[in-house]
């Protein structure tokens, strides 16, 4: 982890579902320019136009931190709109505690002051690349710092599908979808269905099949070296299939038989602020306590 410099300029997103009437959000504007500091506050989910949840056009080149004010979800929207950027997030948590957003409402200040003092380490924290291909054509393109979820589009059907590995064919899979996450997904939709827990600071890829219809459920774990190709077959009665990707539950694109989606490592990563407030075990411990 890179320890941090003292902050000056400040990017606030909130989501105004859970700060009602941006109380957070202004509190954390005043608090930060009464002390000498720029901050600008974006509400969300008022401006979202399509898949884009932030107004990444306010966020200026100065911004030394963007400060997230909801939930792993709110973060994880602002991460993908701001996917370009090398901009740091501190999550701060307006629900229950989260492995993103570990920082609690009520440690607010304490947080803030950390940020001006530069009493702080920022996390780079990998993210996946998928590129989608009808053909030789590219169809689309997008990263996700949790996952890539391959899952049924319409009415309830199992998903006929191929994964290779760096070109080899891994298993020809019939499941409900399957999951693609790094480490920082690993305590998302990976652990709902049954994949494992990983240390955020790993460098490794996993997938995870949706209720799979075989024997074949379990995870596998690859380098962060590795090519992922998971190629959409026809069903089982030889009509087409259609599907979807959607990255970081977000950003979806449609696949359809004989389609493909290639999925690696990012060369982009993910910045996250670290306050030593609490470890990942510590909250890992705390939501199985639950």
């Amino acid at each position: 982890m890179k320890r941090g410099k003292a902050m000056k300029h400040f990017f606030v997103i909130t989501n105004p579902s859970k700060d009602v009437e941006l109380r957070t959000a202004c509190f954390v504007r005043d608090y930060l320019i009464k002390r000498g500091k720029t901050c600008v506050v974006d509400a969300g989910m008022e401006n979202r136009t399509g898949e884009c949840y932030t107004d990444i056009s306010r966020v200026g080149a100065e911004t030394d931190c963007v400060i997230v004010l909801g939930g792993d979800g709110t973060l994880l929207h602002a991460a993908a709109d701001l996917g370009e950027r090398d901009i740091p997030f501190l999550g701060i948590n307006l629900g229950t505690l989260g492995f993103l957003a570990e920082v609690n409402v009520s440690d607010i200040e304490e947080a803030l002051d950390k940020l001006i003092r530069g009493e702080f380490w920022i996390e780079k924290r990998m993210m996946l690349l998928g590129k989608s291909y009808e053909g030789k054509r590219k169809k689309d393109e997008s990263r996700a710092l949790n996952d890539i979820v391959i899952t049924r589009k319409g009415s309830l059907q199992i998903i006929y599908f191929n994964i290779y590995v760096n070109g080899q064919l891994l298993h020809r899979y019939h499941a409900d979808g399957i999951i693609v996450a790094t480490p920082t997904g690993s305590t998302g939709y990976n652990l709902s269905a049954g994949g494992p827990v990983v240390e955020p600071k790993a460098n490794l890829i996993l997938i995870s099949p949706i209720c799979p219809h075989s024997m074949q459920n379990r995870s596998i774990v690859l380098s962060p070296d590795d090519m992922v190709t998971i190629e959409v077959e026809k069903s089982g009665d030889g009509s087409e299939q259609e599907v979807e990707a959607i990255f970081d539950g977000s950003h979806k694109v449609i696949l359809r038989t004989g389609d493909k989606i290639v999925i690696r490592k990012s060369r982009k990563t993910t910045g996250i602020v670290k306050l030593s407030q609490m470890s990942f075990l510590e909250v890992l411990h705390r939501k199985m306590s639950d």
